[in-house]
């Protein structure tokens, strides 16, 4: 079994539990997998075992595994178990592909609160918020296809500040809670630079539905623009894919 890169945060501990999240989210180690020994382990993310023993132990307290004294550990069923502390690490999750169905349950949880976010915009967003996102179109148009990361920061304030516009004072919260997670997977959206004149166009309707008070207009052009976003980036996660193969 290869190595898993071996961990080099301060407190070994804590840096194991991260790397096991992250080996979870990705779907390195799927639910119900009968996990290595604690030696294997040891070896594998290069700790001492009571490294991860400890480590083993805390990722037991959220839920993340069962610990069984003469069978080993295994993976739970997060979606039975997990807590909010696998949520967060969901969110902070900014290392390639999630595993499917995180990446699914993100994807609609993203549909339910945006496509909300944009109705409520449409009623209450105030003239100052929508200063900031015509000066933020107007930047956005001015950036090189090429610099990427630009256009990545750019579209998550233009959806950070619809969130703003809504009135609600959690969606912005929840908006940048995923940021980690949003920019991972933006990096690869945008690697294929043909879907930014459709975002843009997205941008514009969205804003003038908003500007107009037209909430039905603007939920449904928040919904296209979520759908075109999943579908695109499942196209690159495929593209991606085939290319390690």
């Amino acid at each position: 079994m290869e190595k898993l890169f071996p961990i080099v945060n301060e407190n070994r501990k804590s840096g194991f539990v991260q790397r096991f999240e992250e080996l979870i989210i990705s779907g390195y180690f799927p639910i119900g997998i009968k996990l290595p020994s604690e030696r294997d382990l040891a070896a594998l993310l290069e700790v001492s075992r009571p490294v991860v023993r400890e480590g083993l132990i805390e990722l037991q307290s959220m839920g993340l595994v069962s610990m069984k004294s003469r069978s080993g550990s295994i993976v739970n069923d997060y979606r039975r178990e997990g807590s909010l502390a696998l949520l967060t690490a969901i969110y902070k999750y900014g290392k390639g592909q999630p595993e499917q169905r995180l990446l699914t349950g993100i994807m609609e949880m993203r549909r339910l609160f945006e496509v909300e976010c944009a109705r409520l915009a449409a009623i209450h967003c105030p003239s100052s918020i929508l200063v900031e996102i015509n000066d933020l179109l107007a930047e956005e148009e001015d950036i090189p296809h090429e610099d990427v990361l630009s256009r990545i920061e750019s579209d998550f304030r233009f959806h950070h500040l619809i969130a703003l516009a809504s009135g609600n004072a959690v969606y912005p919260l929840q908006m940048n809670s995923f940021k980690p997670f949003y920019i991972n997977l933006a990096g690869i959206f945008y690697s294929d630079s043909s879907v930014i004149s459709r975002v843009r166009k997205f941008h514009i309707d969205l804003i003038e539905s908003i500007r107009s008070g037209d909430d039905i207009e603007a939920q449904k052009v928040m919904r296209e623009m979520l759908t075109h976003g999943e579908e695109q980036l499942q196209i690159m996660l495929k593209k991606s894919q085939e290319a390690f193969k």
